[in-house]
């Protein structure tokens, strides 16, 4: 359970979602004690490792504050549905644990955060998607994985 995340809203694009993952952008170093201090115990790493800003010793830094780190590096310009299966796993592995998932801007994040949730928790569609257009409206790319995953299990309507 998670004891508070207000030192959380200074990360890029922070957004917790009700009864799932908190979510953002890429955080600072010092950022991943504050994320371990509000209770998370898990980091999913969406991000490239050459994004701007990414951190070379990520892993070790979350897990010097006693956190699991997973990283699931999806391609900006090519997100596949193998990428999505992956990070949906990784999530159904960690059922039960806070977790933290993160990329460059919550971009990639928010849309497999929307996806996970329609397909795996079965939240409505328009609540799923008022959170992930609270980060972005997704571009081409994205909306045509966003379509190809929601076929793939019949819910593309």
């Amino acid at each position: 359970m998670l004891i508070h995340d207000k030192p959380l809203e200074a990360i890029t694009n922070y957004l917790r979602i009700e009864g799932g993952p908190g979510t953002a952008g890429q955080p600072t170093a010092p950022q991943f004690a504050d994320i371990a201090r509000a209770g998370y115990q898990v980091v999913i790493n969406l991000a490239m490792p050459d994004s701007d800003d990414a951190l070379g010793n990520e892993q070790e830094i979350v897990e010097a504050e006693g956190m699991s780190y997973v990283p699931i590096p999806v391609v900006w310009e090519n997100p596949r549905v193998r990428d999505m299966e992956r990070f949906s796993f990784v999530m159904n592995e960690n059922e039960g644990r806070e977790v933290f998932v993160h990329c460059a801007m919550n971009m990639r994040v928010s849309a497999f955060v929307y996806l996970y949730r329609v397909i795996r928790l079965g939240v409505p569609k328009k609540v799923a998607l008022a959170d992930m257009h609270r980060i972005w409206q997704p571009n081409a790319t994205w909306q045509s994985l966003v379509d190809q995953v929601l076929t793939r299990y019949g819910l593309n309507d």
